[in-house]
């Protein structure tokens, strides 16, 4: 019951977040401001979502993905300007999760687990997954309007 009412509010907001990134222009992934790139809060935004898959519903990072954002976007000192490879590291991510939703045994959804973030609910990491989607989407929003304000003054 718990995996078939969330979903569709998780879906509901991937789509919208998916839609954002893959209108995006590739130049403006390396716009920042500060030390976060648009870029890297895409990176960060997947690898947070393989991260809780991990913690809160047992489904382990597989072996070919590295994380390079554990500490946030800023920490990436790798430049993350491939708009194609995101938008791909997004869906596998995405997938990976779904999954590993979709597993949890009904039982499971409403116990606390302590992990690096601190003890939630697997319920209660999927809003947060989604209130992080939506931060992003606004610094990303954010970015776009400062730093082309500052290029056309």
């Amino acid at each position: 019951m718990t995996y078939s009412t969330i979903l569709p509010l998780w879906n509901s907001t991937q789509d919208r977040f998916h839609s954002m990134v893959k209108k995006l222009p590739e130049q403006d992934l390396t716009l920042q401001l500060g030390p976060s790139s648009i870029g890297n809060m895409l990176r960060h935004n997947a690898e947070v979502e393989y991260m809780v898959a991990d913690w809160f519903f047992g489904r382990p990072i597989p072996g070919d993905i590295e994380i390079l954002t554990s500490r946030g976007a800023a920490n990436n000192k790798v430049s993350q300007s491939n708009l194609q490879e995101l938008i791909q590291f997004l869906e596998k991510s995405n997938t990976h999760l779904i999954q590993a939703m979709e597993a949890l045994p009904e039982e499971e959804w409403n116990k606390q687990k302590e992990c690096p973030i601190g003890a939630s609910t697997p319920l209660e990491a999927v809003g947060r997954l989604m209130y992080h989607a939506g931060i992003h989407a606004g610094q990303i929003s954010l970015i776009q309007k400062c730093t082309t304000k500052q290029e056309s003054i």
